[in-house]
């Protein structure tokens, strides 16, 4: 069952989704339902003996192309309404103990493809105004499956977060007729401190209001608002780019790195956003080795993040370890 549930203090969906109670949680390698499905072996969600990238429908879906309709009544503040989306799976490689960092170039630009491919099928259908593109790695944010994997969520409606980020690029654009994510790359260059990996295309940096300890933002230099607009020199770029920073990330502590992984581009409602800046999100869930930062009370209940790190400092880690730029990216496929 998923049905919308409307939030009247928050004024944004809850998405309530009971059947996703019964999804695989954390099975032996010799049973993951994300390998392929070997001769002899039990069937998993690949019918082949090896793959490439897959893509799928979800088994266990927030949101349904044809959703039933809600089992309750609205009350008279909080509207319900069905669920109505897609969630797919996206499977990186057969390699059970694969990552998106220890992957070669060739697969990762592969990757990027396969998400653009997704984005403009997804955007075309009438009922989709957002898609999200995201991984969740590593037990530390939540992960049940470890095989490398992420998912695409097309939501009917525009998420809560990204019509914040909208609200605040078109007022910073009606004020200064610039793009605020283009102003904010000028500050970030004209500081520098901040700067984590750059290829010639794309920049990876902390940002100056970071909340995680190791949050980092990677973006186009120049104004793109999503994927539909990358052609074949962006997307290399970006692939070589995404790599040194993934590279950084397992180096830093010298482990595989959790994150959640999110990709921010404009909404697919069929209007134009001259204004937003498609970027990637990462938040780290670690402070340091062995420590791990918690959403608690002032988090979770005030909304406001505390920061027990200085993004400068942080950066300068980071820059300071792995490939420092992307000539020693290409040298790790050698």
């Amino acid at each position: 069952m998923s049905e919308l549930r409307w939030h009247p203090f928050l004024e944004e969906w809850v998405i309530t989704a009971t059947h996703r109670q019964e999804r695989t949680f954390l099975p032996p390698k010799d049973y993951c339902p994300l390998c392929p499905t070997k001769p002899g072996g039990f069937p998993t969600e690949v019918p082949r003996e090896d793959y490439d990238i897959v893509v799928f429908e979800n088994k266990f879906p927030s949101f349904r192309s044809n959703p039933s309709q809600p089992v309750v009544e609205a009350t008279t503040v909080s509207p319900v309404k069905p669920a109505q989306g897609i969630c797919e799976v996206v499977l990186y490689s057969s390699e059970h103990s694969a990552t998106l960092t220890t992957m070669p170039l060739t697969r990762i630009r592969n990757l990027l493809l396969v998400w653009q491919d997704r984005y403009r099928e997804l955007s075309a259908l009438d009922f989709i105004k957002y898609v999200l593109i995201f991984e969740n790695k590593g037990e530390a944010v939540g992960v049940t499956l470890h095989h490398p994997h992420g998912q695409i969520y097309a939501f009917p409606f525009v998420p809560p977060k990204i019509e914040k980020e909208l609200d605040a690029s078109a007022k910073y654009y009606q004020n200064n007729k610039q793009c605020l994510f283009c102003a904010t790359l000028e500050e970030e260059y004209r500081d520098g401190r901040r700067i984590v990996f750059e290829g010639e295309k794309f920049v990876a940096f902390i940002p100056f209001f970071a909340r995680y300890p190791y949050e980092t933002y990677l973006a186009p230099k120049k104004h793109r608002a999503s994927m539909n607009e990358f052609i074949a020199e962006d997307l290399d770029d970006l692939a070589l780019t995404l790599k040194g920073l993934l590279v950084k990330y397992d180096s830093l502590f010298n482990l595989s790195f959790p994150y959640i992984m999110v990709i921010h581009q404009a909404p697919t409602d069929g209007k134009d956003y001259p204004d937003y800046h498609f970027h990637f999100e990462f938040y780290p869930p670690l402070r340091a080795a062995s420590k791990l930062k918690y959403l608690a009370g002032c988090e979770s209940g005030a909304g406001n993040y505390i920061n027990d790190t200085l993004a400068e400092e942080k950066a300068a880690e980071l820059r300071e370890i792995g490939p420092k730029n992307i000539r020693e990216v290409l040298a790790l496929e050698k």
